[in-house]
């Protein structure tokens, strides 16, 4: 295989897959709870304060305005940019929403593979896989994948880097 050929396959580009539909609604759950505790001590601010300072109303009123649009648009942004890819080579991603990060590794070059799920993900059959290499622009994180394929990529990257010689450094 030429240089030029190598170079082109582990170019930077758009990752092949989407994460789970199921992730639109986690996200929306997760920020939803800090919009609500947000705008709950607003209100209660608001509320129990005799002499609550004008621009407190105006912060709750902005809240409640942003907080339903950031819930609308996060989730469904996130869903169209959240991407990612693993050939016999690399490990592609692409994540953000305001911040986009597209992001590639050698397989030669990782070390751990982990999956995490924290309790939200859970209830929405979600989980994330995190793969560490020798970079130190630090590991790279797959979030919003549907848990039994989280289970089958780890499985798949771990068969994958064995099978590559590298020493992962």
């Amino acid at each position: 295989m030429s240089e030029h050929t190598t170079n082109t396959a582990l170019g930077l580009r758009p990752p092949a897959h989407r994460v789970s539909r199921r992730a639109i609604g986690y996200w929306t759950v997760t920020a939803s709870i800090l919009w609500i505790i947000l705008i709950g001590v607003q209100t209660l601010i608001v509320v129990t304060s005799d002499d609550a300072p004008s621009f407190l109303s105006v912060t709750l009123v902005l809240s409640c305005v942003l907080g339903p649009l950031h819930l609308i648009v996060m989730p469904q942004w996130r869903y169209r940019v959240h991407r990612w890819e693993v050939t016999g080579e690399a490990v592609y991603t692409q994540s953000g929403w305001l911040k986009q990060e597209w992001r590639i590794a050698p397989v030669s070059r990782i070390q751990t593979v982990d999956i995490e799920r924290d309790p939200f993900e859970q209830l929405f059959g979600l989980a994330k896989i995190t793969v560490t290499t020798a970079s130190a622009a630090g590991p790279l994180r797959i979030a919003g994948l549907a848990h039994d394929r989280a289970l089958a990529l780890a499985d798949e990257l771990t068969k994958t880097t064995q099978a590559v010689r590298g020493d992962a450094t």
